[in-house]
């Protein structure tokens, strides 16, 4: 997800299009929070408050707030990491504030996407690109050897870290009603080798592990008095696999204006309405 450096060309390509929004109301303001699963990287138009953040003025932060007519301060940023959430995040146009620094006693709600870094889902998504299968050794092999499933104990080890994070976000906003939204279905049983170049085994493993981190992005939010958006369910169907219009992901090569393995615009649109309901409800 840290791939600021050419989404920064194309941000400041564009600069000339789009202007930035205007400054939201602290009344009522609904704050989002994450990593690039929720900025939107290359999704027109860019917001260009922050270039190095790679972030969307259509992500689902956006599509979220215009259906629930509030204001929004949107801070999330491509590459961050849970520690972002509280120290300076270095991106290629320079640090930006840790995140948590935009909640107030004004805030009223919040959303956060965050841990897909954490853990390293992509890396080991790109990891596991298999051009010979059959020759060329499945990923999953590599990554359980030992008896040891390294994302899984990596998953394990990183879900208190999320816990204290929210119990953080309550602190700085405690009139906020918090919302956790999660990671979606990203690859079908079994994939779709060769459009998405994963032999079936490390394809369940992979969507396996994004399936592990929801889970245990759910059970903190559980425990520590936040809401749990689950992406997961509601995109089945919509994997890389499938067609311009239907998918909600794109592949190693994207077919729209979006980073690969990232949500593109169809996707954070449906995202954004599933936030939405989720907060309206």
């Amino acid at each position: 997800m840290r791939k600021t450096a050419f989404i920064a060309i194309m941000v400041t390509a564009l600069a000339g299009a789009t202007a930035s929004p205007a400054a939201a109301s602290a009344a009522g303001e609904y704050v989002a929070l994450g990593d690039s699963a929720a900025a939107g990287p290359l999704i027109l138009p860019p917001d260009l408050s922050s270039p190095g953040c790679a972030r969307s003025l259509a992500n689902y932060p956006h599509v979220a707030a215009r259906q629930l007519g509030v204001p929004l301060k949107d801070v999330t940023c491509s590459g961050a990491k849970t520690v972002d959430m509280t120290a300076p995040q270095q991106t290629s146009s320079g640090p930006v504030p840790p995140q948590l620094d935009a909640l107030s006693a004004q805030t009223r709600t919040v959303t956060v996407t965050i841990g897909g870094n954490d853990v390293g889902l992509v890396g080991a998504a790109t990891s596991c690109i298999n051009l010979l299968p059959g020759i060329v050794p499945d990923c999953v092999d590599r990554y359980t050897a030992g008896g040891h499933d390294q994302l899984a104990e990596r998953i394990a080890a990183f879900e208190p870290v999320w816990g204290a994070l929210l119990e953080e976000i309550h602190t700085r906003a405690p009139a906020a009603d918090v919302f956790v939204a999660g990671y979606g279905t990203y690859l079908p049983h079994n994939g779709c080798w060769p459009l998405a170049p994963l032999t079936p085994r490390d394809a369940n493993y992979i969507q396996g592990s994004i399936d592990k981190t929801n889970a245990a992005l759910a059970r903190q939010a559980a425990a520590h008095h936040a809401r749990y958006v689950d992406v997961r369910t509601a995109s089945i169907g919509h994997d890389v696999c499938k067609l311009p219009g239907v998918k909600w992901f794109e592949g190693l090569v994207p077919t729209s204006i979006a980073a690969p393995l990232h949500p593109n615009a169809d996707g954070m649109a449906a995202i954004g309405e599933l936030v939405a309901a989720s907060i309206s409800g």
